[in-house]
């Protein structure tokens, strides 16, 4: 392990000491025979204290492979954590509450190995594929056409690239894409300089050290990267898919904030909420992102702004130190 990833795994410990211990590698969809649903919580500490012992727990309100989807809502949706972190810990708040608003909801773990808390850290290109496979078992599952996907940090970056390269969209045939809306809550979109250290990571790999492979998919989010030149190259958005970035001013990971927005290109749409405009009192930062009112409004504003109460939640809320989790 080199300098950089040295530093940062210190800097993870002692930034999210307030979040308990960090949660993350990955692991692929999820298995037939899927380990016991973890229990409801609405705080972040608690979702990643039990997620530490059982890394591969659906959330609340998941995974429910029995479920039809009803008339009013006939996308599933299908949820996507962030790097260093699993599916119980990021959505235990945000998956029981679509549920209960009548949505079929799915979460997947990738990026690691199963066992491992601590995933999201894989090539994001393998990851692209292992959410294809989770999409089309969704699709046949649910007997569904299409899937909304709501995903934190990477996890709304890496579905773009499963969009744009691996069959989520058909730019040829709008009709045919496989995803309806995408709603990226923090999303490295255009990548991150996690408040100046990827910068410093760029400058120890050109000294000559070299991050372990657990840090892939953190070297692939960095500002002005390969995998981000190649997937940005040709715009933002694909044809036939709504867009929905939300973001908060008080991001400390996703770097600076206004680069998680996206830009419309033809065939889409995009809405850009950063989410102190209308609510100064909301001072929630990277982590804790999916445990924050606002968010939960503002996300089932987006799948269904017909359904969504007019006025979106605004409570005070305090920040949650950010640690290096994208």
């Amino acid at each position: 392990m080199g300098r950089f990833a040295r530093l940062t795994g210190c800097l993870c410990v002692l930034s999210t000491a307030l979040a308990a211990a960090p949660a993350a590698l990955a692991a692929g969809p999820a298995a037939l025979s899927s380990p016991p649903i973890g229990p409801e919580v609405s705080r972040f500490v608690a979702a990643d204290l039990y997620a530490t012992r059982h890394p591969e727990a659906p959330p609340p309100g998941s995974d429910d492979w029995s479920c039809v989807p009803v008339a009013a809502h006939p996308d599933p949706v299908v949820l996507v954590h962030g790097s260093y972190s699993n599916a119980y810990a990021t959505w235990a708040y945000i998956a029981p509450a679509l549920a209960s608003a009548g949505y079929c909801v799915f979460a997947l773990n990738y990026g690691g190995v199963t066992g491992n808390p601590s995933k999201g850290t894989g090539d994001i290109r393998e990851s692209a594929k292992q959410l294809g496979a989770f999409v089309d078992r969704v699709l046949a599952s649910a007997e569904a056409s299409k899937v909304d996907i709501v995903g934190y940090s990477q996890g709304g970056l890496m579905p773009r690239w499963y969009l744009r390269f691996d069959g989520g969209a058909d730019p040829a045939d709008p009709a045919r894409n496989k995803v309806a809306k995408l709603i990226t809550l923090g999303a490295t979109s255009h990548g991150t300089t996690v408040s100046g250290l990827a910068y410093l990571s760029a400058l120890m790999r050109a000294l000559g050290e070299t991050a372990d492979d657990s840090d892939t998919a953190a070297r692939q989010q960095e500002v002005g990267s390969p995998l981000l030149r190649q997937l940005n190259a040709r715009g933002d958005t694909e044809p036939g898919v709504a867009y929905t970035a939300i973001a908060t001013r008080y991001d400390a990971v996703s770097t600076p904030y206004r680069a998680t927005f996206l830009k419309a290109g033809p065939g889409a749409t995009v809405d850009n909420i950063t989410l102190q405009d209308g609510c100064e009192i909301d001072h929630i930062g990277h982590i804790g992102l999916t445990y924050d009112p606002r968010v939960l409004a503002q996300v089932l504003r987006a799948l269904d702004p017909a359904a969504a109460p007019r006025e979106v939640t605004c409570v005070p809320v305090l920040p949650i130190a950010s640690g290096a989790r994208l």
